[in-house]
C-alpha cells in the first residue's frame, strides 16, 4: 500500500539528471492535499515536464549528438516520451474512473528511462 500522489510530487528518471514535478490538472476533480492523479496523468509536457539533461543512447538527440562526438557520451536536454499509463495504480480506488497513482508506481520513457515518485506531495493519505 502506497502513498497517494498529488500534484507537486516529485520524480525523478534513471536517465535523468535533475528531479522534475508531477503536474495534475483538476479534471479529475478529487482533491488530495492539492489535486490527485491517476495512472493517466502520464502527458509529456502536460503532467511529466523535462528531467534536465538526458544520457540515454535510445534519445535521438543523444546519439546524435555523441556521434557527432567521435563515440564521447554527449547529453541533450530531456524531450519525455512517455506513452502507456504508471503501473501499477491502485485498482482499489479510483480518480476520474481511473486507478489512482500510488508511491510505488512507476513509468517507462519510449527512451529506456525508468519514471518513479521519489517525493509523493502529501504525506498523510495511504491507498
Amino acid at each position: 500500500m502506497g502513498l497517494q500522489i498529488v500534484m507537486g510530487a516529485m520524480m525523478q528518471c534513471s536517465f535523468g539528471l535533475s528531479p522534475s514535478s508531477l503536474m495534475v490538472l483538476p479534471t479529475n476533480k478529487v482533491m488530495g492535499t492539492t489535486p490527485a492523479a491517476n495512472i493517466m496523468d502520464n502527458k509529456p509536457f502536460v503532467n511529466i515536464l523535462p528531467f534536465g539533461m538526458c544520457k540515454s543512447m535510445a534519445n535521438p538527440a543523444v546519439a546524435a549528438a555523441t556521434a557527432a562526438n567521435k563515440g564521447v557520451l554527449t547529453q541533450m536536454p530531456c524531450v519525455p516520451a512517455t506513452a502507456a499509463p504508471w503501473v501499477p495504480g491502485c485498482p482499489k480506488v479510483l480518480i476520474g474512473n481511473m486507478p489512482a497513482l500510488e508511491s510505488n508506481s512507476k513509468l517507462m520513457c519510449s527512451f529506456g528511462g525508468v519514471i518513479q515518485i521519489v517525493m509523493p506531495g502529501q504525506f498523510t493519505v495511504t491507498e
